[in-house]
């Protein structure tokens, strides 16, 4: 299909935009990379920059990371394990919860639904005292538990796989059903494949939720050792002194894995938006 000159200019102009919208949003992570390879010293007297200089720039700040800030790879242990069980448990009950309410009609599904829809519009703040409350009644505070099991049927989750449910052919459930397949054998062996969109859409970004947290984890965590990694990093700030050697290098790697992930699974994330977002 040939393009005319209009087209082709607005083309252009388009893609222009959106390469410096682009660009602007990703200088601070190019300042934030550069200013990892310099000493504090440098950031303090000028700040985060472009500014290159090929006799200060070094590896030792990653040096320290693995060498002498061995609780810093405790952090980022303790944010791995617990990002990927939320994830993994939050995608199965999820999935399972918003797959029966688009799916089956039963007594009572407008009212969960609409539950559901009240919980996503409560701000978490003011679920934080019965929360930490709930937790040391079930003595999981300072542990994994005590930050994956509040949260780990998310209500925007539900709402999302709900939406996506809503769309899927009810003939497979009839024919599975005359087939003789179970009710989880029809979700796990045949609905479950239809909905990798979905999954992989909603793995990015509850994992990316899991990653960034930082209220829930400073509230429930005790020690030093169980710290996540926005918690950990954050204390590295303090009236007694900043360590920014290994704040700015740490800040840097912590980035990669959600990155990595998205990388992974951004077909699914763009395809799940947008068939998620029209089903319904």
């Amino acid at each position: 299909m040939q393009l005319t000159r209009r087209q082709k200019w607005t083309k252009i102009s388009i893609t222009t935009f959106f390469s410096i919208i682009g660009l602007i949003i990703l200088f601070p992570l190019f300042c934030l990379i550069l200013a990892s390879f310099k000493p504090s010293t440098e950031l303090l007297r000028f700040g985060l920059n472009l500014k290159l200089q090929p006799d200060i720039l070094s590896l030792d700040n990653y040096t320290f990371l693995f060498d002498g800030g061995k609780i810093y790879l405790k952090w980022y242990l303790n944010s791995t394990i617990i990002v990927f069980l939320y994830t993994a448990l939050s995608l199965f009950f999820s999935s399972l919860i918003g797959y029966g309410l688009g799916v089956y009609n039963f007594k009572g599904k407008n009212l969960i639904f609409t539950l559901v829809l009240f919980i996503l519009m409560v701000p978490i703040e003011i679920l934080i005292l019965p929360l930490f409350e709930l937790s040391v009644s079930l003595r999981v505070i300072n542990s994994y538990m005590g930050i994956i099991l509040p949260f780990v049927v998310s209500p925007v989750a539900v709402f999302f796989f709900r939406q996506f449910a809503i769309g899927l052919p009810k003939e497979l459930l009839d024919a599975a059903r005359i087939d003789g397949c179970s009710e989880l054998g029809i979700f796990f062996r045949i609905m479950m494949p239809l909905m990798k969109p979905a999954f992989g859409a909603m793995a990015i970004l509850q994992a990316m939720n899991s990653w960034n947290n930082f209220l829930w984890p400073l509230i429930v965590m005790r020690s030093k050792e169980m710290f996540t990694l926005p918690v950990g990093l954050t204390g590295l700030l303090s009236p007694y002194g900043n360590n920014y050697d290994m704040l700015i290098s740490g800040s840097v790697l912590t980035v990669l894995p959600i990155l990595i992930l998205f990388l992974f699974f951004q077909r699914y994330f763009i395809s799940g938006l947008t068939v998620g977002g029209v089903k319904g």
